[in-house]
């Protein structure tokens, strides 16, 4: 395994372990997320649910929001994400299914980008597989609209 592979893997790792501390009662779908900062430290988030629903929190926007809280949030390289259904075995048929992050946290994301002003790699992996699978910000949110579009320079303070 070469240095670029063992980073990943490191990531991939840090979202899989996340993921056992998904709370999720309702849908009984765990993710884990892990943030790789340009330093390479690793922050990690899990799904975080509520009974109404629409105040639950995705892994990805729960680990994107703790860089954010350590001032971070334009120090993301990577993302990686893992998740999967609770109850499910882990069968050969689901050892390679990867799932990738909804709509919403792909708009965070794109937000992540343009404040790094440099590409943020997001992996999906599977569950216990060794399925992962590349993607970019730009590959799964086409046509993004964010604070460049607003003329808005995010890096600014002012």
């Amino acid at each position: 395994m070469n240095a670029r592979e063992d980073t990943i893997s490191q990531l991939v790792e840090a979202a899989r372990a996340a993921r056992k501390n998904g709370y999720a009662p309702y849908s009984r779908f765990s993710v884990g997320a892990a943030v790789r900062l340009n330093d390479g430290e690793i922050i990690v988030g899990a799904n975080f649910e509520n009974a109404s629903l629409g105040l639950s929190l995705c892994a990805e926007t729960v680990a994107l929001a703790a860089a954010n809280a350590r001032g971070r949030f334009a120090d993301i390289d990577a993302i990686a994400v893992v998740g999967g259904p609770i109850s499910r075995s882990d069968s050969a048929e689901n050892e390679n299914h990867v799932i990738t992050p909804c709509g919403r946290c792909r708009q965070i994301l794109n937000e992540a980008q343009q404040l790094a002003d440099r590409p943020i790699a997001i992996y999906c992996a599977s569950t216990h597989g060794a399925a992962i699978v590349e993607h970019s910000v730009t590959a799964l949110l086409p046509f993004a609209f964010g604070p460049n579009d607003l003329g808005i320079n995010p890096n600014r303070k002012s």
